[in-house]
């Protein structure tokens, strides 16, 4: 079984380091010693922690059937006649949409705000690392 330093637990759940390491200290995860002392998480228990965490995360503003949220803030935005380009940084991740220009001056979306990008599709591929 695969186990995480705190440090890549943290960038995982999309969290700083302190805040992975007060989570372990209070207990909501587990963590034991690996052989060099080093604090780390099973891989099994990190993964049911991040269902936990996520199920905890409350998006009051609308409902939606798009499970797959992107909190984050608005990096850019290319406006022409008729499409544009909003680039979105979610912890460490960087998602871009092409959509309507009228859809992104009816939500008002400026560089600098926050926003959510809602990810729903039909093939997912997955990479291990």
């Amino acid at each position: 079984m695969q186990s995480y330093t705190i440090g890549q637990a943290a960038r995982l759940l999309g969290v700083s380091p302190d805040t992975a390491r007060r989570w372990a200290d209070a207990g909501r995860v587990a963590t034991h010693r690996d052989e060099s002392g080093r604090r780390v998480i099973e891989g099994k228990s990190l993964a049911e922690f991040s269902v936990e965490i996520a199920q905890g995360y409350d998006d009051d503003a609308s409902y939606t059937s798009a499970r797959n949220a992107f909190p984050g803030i608005v990096t850019a935005i290319k406006l022409g006649d008729v499409a544009a380009q909003v680039t979105i940084q979610a912890g460490p991740h960087r998602l871009v949409s092409l959509l309507t220009r009228e859809a992104v001056e009816e939500l008002g979306l400026e560089v600098g705000m926050q926003a959510t990008a809602r990810v729903k599709s039909t093939s997912v591929h997955i990479d291990r690392t």
